[in-house]
């Protein structure tokens, strides 16, 4: 299968070393950037120095490929994905972004080929998960969806390091929220929602934030009475975040926030991803809960140093590719991810990396 990685950034060019070391990808990227190609091809990786906003120039770039991989940030993702359907390729991103999903969707419409947004951690796994969970219950009275990209060591008063995308990071907290109340789908501020848990003896806080759930909320209208996503922090995140974003007027001044964000907030390898699922409903009679969890911490991964970000939003999109490949998923239209088998992304190659994977699950992703 040859693919083209659009956007050799970190997680791209995660996605590009994970598929190129099996044998079963013929991999190049794309992307405007000649340091980051450099990169990649002295790891033997094909590049081509494209410019992603020229629609035109990405179509004809893509001629004899089999599929496209959207690495970019998440305002880039409709022009790529329509590129993507003017070259006839199958179309696979990462964007948490609503809006994009949905112009996304009616580009699918009709479309020979697959258009699979959405395939990361969150939304991508979680919804898997969340939606595995609810399948176990007769009726579905509560999903409750976090995840939080943490660093291990916080030192910052904000507690945080940047692990991801800034753009996809105050993105999410300034858009609103999809959810289900009452058995109606409404919508919900970011932000807001704050609640405190605690796990393996560390106190954390959960808050609304925008696109987690995915396409979740139509797939399950009808049969949960609550259904949500929230992001989980350490105490005190939010509040400062609603300062910056709310009491200093920087949600209307993004640029301004995402450059003190850069300038400020370090970046980390050593971060640890957290994943907690609860599914509330009847069984047999009885009213059951039902809990899915995973720590996936930041580690060698085959003698390739990964953070916890880069092993479950590359390994999630490289495990959904894979079944992709097998004949395990749709060949055209939309996809939604909770049309993945959990049980099948688990006993993927790269989805084993979300139970620790083994030392042979690593080999088959080396270098």
């Amino acid at each position: 299968m040859k693919v083209a990685i659009v956007g050799a950034g970190l997680i791209g060019h995660t996605i590009a070393r994970m598929l190129g070391g099996t044998g079963d990808y013929e991999v190049a990227a794309f992307d405007r950037d000649p340091v980051v190609l450099e990169k990649l091809a002295a790891q033997g990786i094909s590049t081509y120095r494209v410019d992603s906003a020229d629609a035109n120039a990405l179509k004809a770039a893509l001629n004899g490929f089999d599929a496209l991989v959207n690495a970019l940030p998440y305002y880039l993702a409709v022009n790529v994905a329509a590129a993507a359907k003017a070259a006839g390729v199958h179309y696979f991103d990462l964007t948490e972004d609503v809006r994009a999903t949905h112009a996304i969707r009616s580009l699918a419409d009709g479309a020979a080929h697959a258009f699979m947004p959405q395939c990361g951690l969150a939304p991508g796994f979680i919804g898997i998960a969340a939606h595995e969970l609810a399948n176990r219950f007769s009726q579905v009275r509560d999903v409750k969806m976090r995840v939080g990209a943490l660093p291990q060591f916080p030192t910052n008063a904000l507690k945080y390091n940047l692990t991801w995308s800034v753009d996809g990071l105050i993105n999410e907290y300034c858009q609103p929220c999809e959810a289900i109340r009452d058995s109606r789908k409404q919508w919900v501020q970011p932000l807001e929602g704050l609640e405190h848990f605690s796990l393996d003896g560390t106190e954390y806080e959960a808050f609304n934030t925008s696109g987690g759930l995915g396409t979740l909320c139509e797939t399950l209208s009808g049969r949960v009475e609550t259904l949500d996503y929230k992001s989980v922090r350490y105490p005190g995140h939010r509040d400062l975040m609603q300062f910056l974003l709310e009491d200093m007027r920087l949600a209307s001044d993004r640029d301004t926030l995402k450059s003190m964000m850069r300038r400020a907030v370090p970046s980390t390898a050593q971060d640890v991803v957290l994943i907690f699922v609860t599914v509330t409903g009847m069984r047999d009679g009885q009213l059951v809960q039902e809990v899915f969890t995973r720590k996936v911490f930041a580690k060698h991964v085959c003698g390739v140093a990964m953070s916890a970000i880069e092993i479950t939003t590359a390994g999630a999109m490289c495990a959904v590719l894979d079944l992709f490949r097998e004949n395990r998923l749709p060949r055209s239209g939309f996809i939604r991810q909770e049309q993945v088998s959990m049980r099948e992304f688990l006993a993927n190659r790269f989805g084993r990396l979300y139970d620790g994977a083994t030392l042979e699950a690593e080999a088959a992703v080396s270098v």
